[in-house]
């Protein structure tokens, strides 16, 4: 037997946004293999994002069998699995078969915006801020859960008699990695629900009655890195531990290293998350950041300030796939570099509502300042510095809320390789921008959550010796010019605020 066959990895089951992929990390937190497999993305209505829960199961299985099969990985060489997943993502199904009910109503959907807003016009919101560090939301999957209840004919019934099961996607993967023996989440992804009350570390069952769900369809709360359940022999040829789950935001934390209180980073995925340690404490937010759980290990949790904008990379996409502006991703930023600036040219990405610190799911996508001289090459930079824009609202609003300014701030994701990007993201903020070796930082935190739960690694220490810089991004632009961009961007986003109200979502 070869070297190669002896030795051991981590499998992370990266399911996303837009894909669904399987990445192994060998003992010194490298990347060896990764298998992705992309699936349907389904948009019923105006505002109604959905997927198809089966889809999302069979091309996990499916790339966590490839990227073993393809290089000549044993199941007898994984030492554990963990699972970083997309969160708020809402899964309703038969407890007997297994079949989900509905489609799967994706984070960005905002089909209960309504139900939210009566929501926190009867007086709500401050209860639910205070209990699970959520702005009320059609984002978080409370009322996408009730929603389902609500419309599927027979389901709250069912539900009530014990027939049902809910979760997010990590609890979708894990049933069925088990066989169905495991209806699980863990406390990053419960305290995404609106439902779960962040100190006691329990579902609230006060916010069970407002959003009128039973607690029977609810998962069992477990340690994001622990002995939470084994998979099934069939699916990769050997019962293997399942020893971690965490969101994909809170594990692309710990796959950074932000391990201490006052690190953050941003991920820019298909949208932009800016997390930031806060320890031990559950600091609320003043700027309307959310409070969240970034993850529990050992019966210890540890807290994070959250900063949420819905259209990151899939700025991108639109422009790639609606608009045709480019035929593929990684065109954008020499077709951005042909031009010195955006003329002008500020695109506002509200087309699924604004996150923080706006939380306004009536705003609307908007494109602002177009003379006759503006072009393609204008618009995919402007769509790139709206990406920025964003998170450095985001960044500012959280600084005000933990009382410090941010030394630097990682990044990663797939937009995390544009270089102009990153540069202008610096220029916005006023300081460096690290873009570390290993940008499937996702993976690799669901991946560390699961090997120190296995002995595979043998503390925070050693991870934190594990990271390494790619690339540093300094600021270079001026104080004057960084002001003058921002107010221009704070003035296209109130031309888009409260649109679509009362309008079609």
């Amino acid at each position: 037997m070869s070297q190669a066959q002896h030795q051991q990895f981590i499998l992370a089951l990266d399911q996303g946004t837009t894909s669904s992929r399987a990445i192994l990390f060998a003992r010194d937190g490298s990347l060896r293999a990764l298998a992705q497999q992309e699936y349907a993305q389904h948009y019923p209505q105006p505002g109604w994002v959905e997927h198809d829960a089966d889809e999302i199961w069979q091309t996990q299985l499916a790339v966590a069998r490839s990227v073993l099969r393809e290089n000549n990985i044993s199941a007898g060489q994984i030492a554990a699995v963990g699972i970083a997943n997309q969160r708020e993502t809402t899964v309703l199904w038969e407890r007997a078969s297994g079949r989900p009910l509905h489609r799967a109503i994706v984070w960005q959907d905002r089909r209960t915006a309504d139900r939210c807003a009566a929501l926190l016009a009867a007086g709500h919101g401050e209860l639910i801020r205070q209990r699970t560090g959520l702005q009320l939301d059609a984002y978080f999957s409370g009322s996408k859960i009730q929603w389902l209840l609500d419309h599927i004919p027979g389901a709250r019934a069912r539900a009530e008699r014990g027939e049902l099961a809910c979760g997010t996607i990590d609890t979708w993967l894990a049933w069925q990695l088990s066989g169905g023996r495991a209806h699980v989440t863990d406390a990053s992804n419960a305290s995404r629900t609106l439902l779960f009350d962040l100190e006691r570390g329990t579902w609230d069952d006060e916010l069970l009655h407002l959003f009128d769900i039973p607690r029977a369809i609810l998962p069992e709360v477990v340690d994001s890195s622990g002995e939470i359940t084994r998979l099934g022999a069939e699916w990769l040829g050997a019962s293997l531990p399942l020893s971690a789950i965490a969101g994909d935001q809170q594990a692309a934390t710990f796959g950074q290293v932000c391990l201490t209180h006052g690190m953050a980073k941003n991920t820019y995925g298909t949208g932009c998350f800016l997390l930031m340690n806060t320890g031990r404490q559950a600091m609320p937010s003043a700027h309307r950041m959310l409070t969240t759980i970034g993850w529990r290990r050992q019966g210890t949790t540890t807290y994070l300030l959250e900063g949420s904008v819905f259209m990151g990379g899939a700025t991108v996409q639109w422009l790639r796939d609606e608009l045709g502006v480019i035929a593929h991703a990684n065109e954008i930023e020499p077709l951005a570099r042909s031009v010195a600036d955006s003329g002008g040219v500020f695109l506002v990405p509200a087309h699924s509502g604004l996150g923080a610190p706006y939380w306004d799911p009536y705003a609307r996508g908007a494109l602002l300042g177009l003379t006759r001289g503006s072009t393609r090459a204008h618009l995919a930079r402007a769509a790139l510095e709206a990406i920025a824009f964003q998170s450095a609202e985001v960044l500012a609003a959280m600084e005000m809320d933990a009382g410090q300014s941010l030394r630097e701030l990682r990044v990663d994701g797939g937009a995390a390789r544009n270089n102009l990007l990153l540069q202008f993201q610096a220029d916005l903020l006023g300081v460096p921008v690290v873009r570390p070796s290993i940008t499937e930082t996702t993976a690799l935190g669901a991946a560390y959550l699961a090997g120190l739960a296995v002995g595979f690694w043998h503390d925070e220490d050693e991870l934190a010796a594990m990271w390494h810089s790619d690339r540093r991004f300094e600021p270079a632009m001026s104080a004057d010019q960084r002001a003058t961009l921002l107010a221009g961007w704070r003035r296209a986003v109130e031309r888009c605020r409260d649109w679509a109200r009362n309008h079609a979502a």
